[in-house]
């Protein structure tokens, strides 16, 4: 059995902790924290597993890496709601629309009567949008519990601790999963702002998540049941500030109601403000430096890619086989 120490208990290091305990590794896995929180990136995520809508801006790999997402997650948590994905915009908007079907793979063409039959909620508010079909989305929050939760039951050992990863890694196999905690070792790791909302609208029900064409960047929401939504979510580049800005607030809100007015009422339940850890081109990546593994730069794709990401650094920790995303650079 081998036994490999796991730093960092976000999504990225409890699906790598889970995909070598279940494989048959001897797993430790160390976090400042006790349980999943808002102290993490994850926590404050959307949930999304729609690969075919990430086409829009994404690389392929994210794309098909991502494919592996839905299967694996209701697999582990039980947790996936496989109802698709809608995207919708103004009809002022017709060619965002248009650019994104254009990008994009694994969707067909609706009209108003159709997104209203999909979303009875939406109304006839829009004319023409998107249905990807075979898309699906989770509760990260509860799918993240549950995870920590069963590693625990499963016989993992966890530790709560502050813990150097080259440290450990003198003492046998370590697989850095800090995220974004991880920029003191890795100098091109950089962060990425995120802004979302927490709403309660018990009078507003969608059955999967909506995006919504923006000039600057798609917003999304995402149903989280009993009256609860997810709205986000922006990409600021360069960490600019821990709290909410004001234009952030204005446009989230602005996209909620224009889907439905009723989110006018709707109360802020949170706010988060998180760095999405990412690489230049924003992909992951897979360093390894002798017995020291470094997994990270999942950017807005957490769910979405932590499993593909797991699948292949325990495929290189116990058949030594080259992560599709590994690179020369040294860590």
């Amino acid at each position: 059995m081998t036994p490999v120490t796991v730093i960092g208990a976000g999504v990225a290091g409890l699906c790598v902790a889970r995909t070598l305990l279940d494989r048959g590794a001897a797993v430790t896995l160390i976090d400042r924290h006790a349980a999943p929180g808002p102290h993490a990136c994850s926590w404050w995520a959307g949930g999304m597993l729609a690969p075919y809508c990430e086409g829009e801006s994404a690389e392929e790999p994210v794309i098909r890496l991502g494919a592996e997402a839905a299967d694996w997650w209701q697999a582990q948590t039980g947790s996936v709601q496989q109802h698709g994905s809608l995207v919708v915009s103004p009809g002022r908007d017709k060619a965002d629309l248009a650019r994104f079907a254009r990008l994009t793979t694994g969707h067909r063409s609706v009209t108003g009567p159709e997104i209203a039959a999909l979303e009875p909620d939406l109304g006839t508010r829009f004319t023409r949008g998107l249905y990807f079909e075979t898309e699906a989305h989770l509760a990260p929050r509860a799918a993240l519990t549950r995870l920590h939760e069963s590693l625990v039951a499963d016989g993992a050992t966890f530790r709560q601790d502050e813990a150097d990863p080259d440290a450990c890694a003198t003492h046998g196999l370590t697989v850095d999963c800090r995220g974004f905690a991880a920029r003191d070792t890795l100098p091109d790791l950089r962060g990425v702002k995120g802004e979302m909302l927490i709403l309660s609208c018990p009078d507003v029900a969608l059955s999967r998540p909506i995006r919504v064409l923006h000039p600057r960047v798609p917003i999304y929401i995402v149903p989280r049941g009993d009256g609860m939504f997810m709205l986000g979510a922006t990409m600021v580049e360069g960490r600019a500030g821990r709290h909410v800005t004001a234009r952030a607030m204005l446009e989230l809100l602005s996209t909620a109601y224009a889907l439905n007015p009723a989110f006018g009422e709707a109360e802020v339940v949170e706010i988060g403000v998180d760095n999405r850890p990412a690489f230049p081109d924003n992909l992951p990546r897979i360093r390894r430096d002798g017995t020291l593994i470094r997994a990270n730069g999942l950017y807005r794709h957490g769910f979405l890619l932590a499993p593909a990401l797991a699948r292949m650094v325990t495929d290189l920790i116990l058949h030594d086989k080259t992560p599709e995303v590994s690179d020369e650079i040294a860590a």
